[in-house]
């Protein structure tokens, strides 16, 4: 949970690096906080009739969209990719299957242009 709160107080930092770690813990909470917005959706009677999600989805999902933005571009950051990757994704099938071997792929180790090595830092630090 602290690297997904670390995640939401960078709200716009999309400079330096992000472990692995910061950035798949925020995806975990990320998607269990999704699910929980559909489901109160779904109790609360707030869906938009044909889909499955509403009113609470669409807020929560516009209020990360930036930081989970900003996050998979430090998570480019850390394996020595530009932030421009992320239109990879726009090529079916194959830019999906890239972002993801980039994502899991451990960073560079020390220094790299995008700035200090994340597992340097502590996240207690953050």
């Amino acid at each position: 949970m602290n690297y997904y709160l670390a995640v939401l107080k960078k709200y716009v930092d999309f400079s330096g690096r992000a472990r692995r770690s910061e950035y798949w813990y925020f995806a975990l909470f990320n998607i269990i906080f999704l699910i929980v917005a559909m489901a109160l959706d779904n109790l609360l009677g707030t869906t938009v009739p044909p889909m499955p999600y509403g009113v609470f989805y669409l807020i929560y999902s516009m209020i990360v969209l930036i930081p989970g933005l900003a996050v998979f571009v430090r998570r480019m950051h850390d394996v020595g990719k530009s932030g421009a990757y992320i239109f990879l994704i726009f090529i079916p099938l194959v830019g999906a299957i890239w972002l993801f071997v980039l994502c899991v792929t451990e960073g560079t180790s020390g220094k790299n242009i995008y700035g200090e090595d994340p597992k340097a830092v502590s996240i207690t630090e953050i």
